[in-house]
């Protein structure tokens, strides 16, 4: 007889990830370099040149197991922000800090708060602890922070704000999360996932709660602007006393030491974030003015990929997959009229704007409406 495993285990839909390169280029026969993928938010520049090199050298030492307390890197981020270590930990990608919280504070029962329209991930995580998710509509698709304070009851532990948010790439500013912060109980711990947040120009300052030693994690990623999706490796900011508590979560050498050196040198490569956040700009600026000339219905975003609506969001993603472009089709997030297309190079993003234009040409794109 097979071991009875957890129904709320059992009954969990495992994440849906942005189609890769290569299992559309087997599927339809393609050459992969002639494949666009606009799917996962990904730096179209890749890596710094600099992670690259000293991901190189690390390589010849990959016979010793890395520094398991990432003492190099994890000084390096709390240098950067102006915290301590000890308020850092690191996870397989951010998506891990949210399993350490999951581990360290949700029982079944409990209760954990997000936006309707959120990072999918919290939903999962909740669920794979027994506990149960608490969706708060999103008007014009931004976090209703009143809202989500009001939903909160004796058993709620957690609640997520995603800032800028994944999939909508709207943000809240720093008003509505000081009037948020100053009335939450002491009893949830509130999650910042930033791992947008180089992509803002004006972001607003979370991380002086952490100061404050309130309960606060806040989650930022080397997947996006860095360019490091390949590597799995994210961190988490936190009150000491918090860290502390996530830390004992972990898998020992939960961060490969490759991708501790990618990260390092990354991080300190400014020139490097500058010229994909240029790039960014000037490419979310060419497609949402594609989008307004096509008369077509988009949620203005501020971070590398923009929400649009097309009608049938999953026969225009096959549609496009047909014609070796990959973007993101969103019934999974409760919009099935909608599609997310990530900011590529400009030879990318006009190649996307040109098959588009194509499909609309074929009556395959809804007109334009106003979002509820």
């Amino acid at each position: 007889m097979s071991p009875a495993a957890h129904s709320h285990v059992l009954n969990l839909v495992a994440y849906e990830p942005g189609k890769p390169v290569e299992e559309l280029a087997r599927e339809m026969g393609l050459d992969p370099s002639e494949i666009v993928k606009l799917a996962s938010n990904e730096n179209p520049l890749g890596p710094s040149p600099k992670a690259l090199e000293a991901m190189r050298q690390t390589l010849e030492r990959s016979h010793f197991y890395p520094d398991g307390g990432a003492w190099a890197l994890r000084n390096a981020i709390a240098e950067k922000l102006g915290l301590a270590r000890d308020n850092v930990i690191l996870g397989n990608g951010s998506n891990e800090i949210i399993e350490f919280l999951g581990h360290a504070f949700l029982s079944p029962g409990d209760e954990v708060v997000t936006a309707g329209h959120a990072f999918a991930v919290y939903s999962l995580m909740a669920q794979l602890f027994g506990a149960t998710t608490v969706e708060v509509p999103d008007p014009a698709f931004t976090h209703d922070l009143d809202a989500m304070l009001e939903a909160i009851t004796p058993r709620t532990r957690q609640v997520f704000i995603a800032n800028p948010n994944n999939p909508t790439g709207t943000m809240v500013g720093q008003e509505a999360i000081d009037r948020f912060m100053a009335r939450v109980p002491d009893h949830v711990v509130v999650v910042f996932d930033e791992a947008y947040f180089e992509f803002l120009d004006n972001a607003p300052d979370v991380i002086r709660y952490i100061r404050e030693d309130r309960n606060v994690v806040v989650m930022r990623t080397f997947s996006k602007i860095q360019g490091l999706a390949n590597l799995r490796i994210g961190y988490g900011l936190a009150p000491a006393r918090l860290a502390s508590v996530l830390q004992k979560t972990r898998q020992p050498f939960n961060a490969n030491g490759i991708a501790q050196a990618g990260a390092l040198a990354g991080l300190l490569d400014e020139d490097h974030m500058r010229r994909t956040k240029e790039l960014t700009d000037e490419g979310r600026a060419l497609l949402e003015s594609e989008f307004t000339a096509m008369g077509l219905e988009f949620v203005p975003s501020v971070a590398n990929f923009v929400l649009l609506r097309v009608g049938n969001g999953d026969a225009v993603f096959q549609a496009l997959l047909k014609r070796g472009v990959i973007v993101r089709a969103m019934r999974s997030y409760k919009l099935p009229e909608w599609i997310r297309v990530s900011v590529g190079t400009m030879e990318q993003n006009h190649r996307f704007l040109e098959e588009l234009k194509s499909l609309q040409a074929q009556g395959m794109i809804a007109e334009a409406t106003r979002p509820e």
